[in-house]
C-alpha cells in the first residue's frame, strides 16, 4: 500500500469508492480489532456511532463483522454525535470507539473516527501500526473466540445528561428563544433535548433526516436557513451543527453569523476573568484570525498554533496542560468537558454567557476585529500533485514577497478531500485578493 489510509481525521472518502468500500471498512476494523485485542482475552469492547448518512448503514455492518471477527465485543449506538462516542468510549469502559461519519461533508461522502480508550483521538503513531496491520493481514481468532454485537438505545440519553452537566450552575435557560439546526445529521435528536430539558424555548431545524440530506442547505456550513430562522421567529440565538455535531457556528438575534474564532475569543476572555482558563493560553490552527492573536495579546492571553485538525489542537492542549482551544471552522474543544470537538456543548458555553451577562447575543458574538481574510478552495482531481507545479510554487514565492510585513499567506492541501486550500490575511484587501487571485490562477491551470 502507498498511499496513506489516515487523513487529518481519520479515514474519509465517497462511498463505495476506495478507500471507503464494505471490504476496506472490513479489513480496517480487523486490523484496529487485532491491535486492540492484543492479549488474546475475550473482554474487550468497542462502541460504534455514525452520523445520518445511508451509507453509514454499510459500514457499520462492515466495521462489525472486522471487529467482531478479532475477538471484539461491538456495542453499537446508533446515530450520535461524534463527541458522545469519545466521552462513552472512556465512561463504558471500552477499549476503542469508533465514530462514522464524514463531518461537514456531503451525503455521498463517509468516514471513520477511531478514539482510544481514553476517549481520545489516537496519535499518529498508534494509526501508523493498525496501518501496518491493515497493509499485512491481521490474522483472526479460532471460532469460539469470535465477538459480540449489541444494540444499545441508551447511549444518546447518556450524552444528553452529559451535555447538560456542563452547563454552569446559574439561572436555566427560561425565556430564552433557541434555533438549533442540527443539518439533518447525528444530533438531531440530542440537541434539541438538552436545550428543552435546560428550560429553553427551540425552534429545531434541520431535524428530518432521510440518509442523503445531510448538510443539505443548512447546518454549519450552510448557516442561511438557521439565520433566517432566527429572525423570522424573533430569537434570541441561534445554534449551527454540522453532521456529526462536533462543529458550531453561532447566529445573533439579527441573523449575523460568528466563526469558531469569535466564539474561542468570548470563552477564552470570559473563562480567564474568572480563573477557569489554564496557562493563560488558547490554542487554535494556523487558520484562526490574527484578529484573534491581537484580542488575546490585550488581554495578556497567549494563541498556541497547531497544524490544521482538531486531533493537532487537542494533542497541543493535552501536552501543555491548555483546557481551550479550536478552529476557526467551529471546532471547540473544552477539555473539561469532552474529549474533541463538541458543538452543542460550545453552544451552551456561549448561552451561559448569555445568561450570566444578561447581554443579546449580537454584542458577544463580535469578540474582536477580524483582520481582512480571504479563503478560496481549488479542488484537483486523485493523483494530482499541483503543489509540486513550478508556476505554482513562483506565485506562492511571489505573493509570500509581496505580502512581507503586511500580512501572512497559508496554502496547504486539505487531509479530508481533494482540495487546496489558498488563505491569506492582509490589512490591504486590494493586495490580499491581488495574491490569493495569482495563485489560484495557476493552480487551476495546474489541474
Amino acid at each position: 500500500m502507498t498511499d496513506r489510509l489516515f487523513g487529518t481525521d481519520g479515514v474519509r472518502g465517497t462511498a463505495n469508492s476506495y478507500p471507503m468500500t464494505p471490504e476496506v471498512a472490513l479489513r480496517i476494523g480487523a486490523a484496529v480489532g487485532r491491535h486492540f485485542r492484543n492479549d488474546g482475552k475475550n473482554d474487550h469492547r468497542v462502541v460504534i456511532g455514525k452520523d445520518t448518512r445511508l451509507s453509514g448503514y454499510m459500514f457499520e455492518n462492515a466495521l462489525t463483522a472486522g471487529l467482531t471477527s478479532c475477538g471484539m465485543n461491538v456495542i453499537l449506538l446508533g446515530p450520535v454525535p461524534t463527541p458522545a462516542v469519545g466521552l462513552l468510549t472512556s465512561s463504558m469502559r471500552a477499549d476503542l470507539g469508533v465514530m462514522i461519519s464524514a463531518s461537514h461533508n456531503p451525503a455521498i461522502d463517509n468516514g471513520i473516527k477511531f478514539f482510544g480508550p481514553d476517549g481520545f483521538k489516537l496519535s499518529d503513531e498508534v494509526e501508523n501500526r493498525i496501518e501496518d496491520i491493515f497493509a499485512n493481514g491481521a490474522c483472526t481468532v479460532p471460532a469460539d473466540k469470535i465477538g459480540r454485537a449489541t444494540r444499545i438505545e441508551d447511549g444518546r440519553f447518556r450524552y444528553v445528561e452529559r451535555v447538560k452537566n456542563s452547563f454552569p450552575e446559574i439561572k436555566p435557560l427560561n425565556g430564552l428563544k433557541v434555533v438549533v439546526d442540527c443539518a439533518n445529521g447525528a444530533a438531531y435528536r440530542v440537541a434539541p433535548a438538552a436545550l428543552w430539558e435546560l428550560g429553553a424555548e427551540v425552534i429545531p431545524v434541520g431535524v428530518a433526516p432521510n440518509g442523503i440530506n445531510i448538510n443539505e442547505g443548512c447546518g454549519s456550513t450552510n448557516t442561511e436557513l438557521a439565520a433566517q430562522t432566527v429572525v423570522a421567529h424573533g430569537a434570541d440565538v441561534g445554534i449551527a451543527l454540522d453532521g456529526d455535531a462536533d462543529r458550531v457556528m453561532i447566529i445573533d438575534e439579527k441573523g449575523t453569523v460568528a466563526d469558531g474564532d469569535q466564539i474561542m475569543g468570548l470563552l477564552a476572555a470570559r473563562w480567564a476573568e474568572t480563573g477557569q482558563l489554564r496557562g493563560d493560553a488558547l490554542v487554535a490552527t494556523v487558520m484562526s484570525n490574527l484578529g484573534l492573536e491581537r484580542f488575546l495579546q490585550e488581554r495578556g492571553l497567549r494563541l498556541e498554533r497547531t497544524a490544521v485538525g482538531d486531533r493537532y489542537v487537542v494533542e497541543a492542549m493535552r501536552r501543555g496542560g491548555y483546557n481551550l482551544g479550536g478552529e476557526q471552522s467551529g471546532h471547540i474543544v473544552m477539555t473539561d468537558f469532552a474529549t474533541t470537538g463538541d458543538g452543542l456543548m460550545a453552544g451552551l458555553q456561549f448561552l451561559a454567557a448569555m445568561v450570566s451577562s444578561g447581554k443579546p447575543a449580537s454584542e458577544l458574538t463580535q469578540s474582536f476585529e477580524p483582520v481582512p481574510q480571504v479563503l478560496t478552495n481549488v479542488k484537483y482531481l486523485p493523483g494530482q500533485t499541483p503543489l509540486a507545479d513550478a508556476g505554482v510554487q513562483a506565485a506562492i514565492e511571489d505573493g509570500e514577497a509581496q505580502l512581507n510585513g503586511k500580512g501572512r499567506l497559508l496554502i496547504r492541501r486539505s487531509g479530508t478531500e481533494p482540495i487546496i486550500r489558498v488563505m491569506a490575511e492582509c490589512e490591504d484587501d486590494g493586495l490580499m485578493r491581488a495574491v490569493v487571485g495569482g495563485i489560484v490562477a495557476e493552480i487551476e491551470a495546474a489541474v
